[in-house]
């Protein structure tokens, strides 16, 4: 039987009814288009989910929609001012913190994590902290160097 949920996606009030068991991560990547939440392990294992719910980074596959009833909701979508980049995403870009792209929406959103817990973290702190986002693509050097400038220019 279908739930009622409604809450703010990247500024958007959205209301929708829910199957109990539907995933946050089907909900915004099925239902809403937002198709920058990607789903590599269904598990929670791999971090490509992550959102931001209420401020903080979770993983989207291990979210029922249910649970985000009343919840701020930020994607990967929601970072970018128009046409504008949102710094991390220049620093992802800038320092190519990426290679195929598909784990960057998720590490994206986990870096600003990051930065909210700890400001300009340094190389050991981003280290530890992105170690429940992977990247099967690189070796993580350009990652932590994308996110020590992009929190450097989110902290100018």
């Amino acid at each position: 039987m279908p739930i009622d949920i409604a809450m703010t996606v990247n500024g958007k009030k959205t209301t929708a009814s829910v199957q109990p068991d539907r995933l946050l991560a089907d909900f915004l990547r099925e239902d809403l288009g937002l198709t920058g939440t990607h789903i590599g392990c269904d598990t929670a294992q791999c971090g490509a989910c992550t959102i931001h719910m209420d401020g903080a980074p979770v993983k989207a596959c291990a979210v029922l929609a249910v649970q985000a009833d009343a919840a701020e909701i930020v994607t990967i979508e929601g970072l970018a001012d128009g046409d504008r980049l949102h710094p991390m995403q220049r620093a992802f870009q800038e320092y190519h913190g990426l290679q195929c792209g598909f784990c960057t929406p998720g590490m994206v959103m986990a870096a600003l994590g990051i930065v909210a817990r700890h400001g300009v973290p340094d190389k050991p702190v981003i280290r530890k902290e992105l170690e429940g986002n992977f990247c099967r693509c690189t070796g993580y050097h350009n990652i932590v160097a994308a996110i020590e400038a992009g929190a450097r220019e989110m902290a100018e």
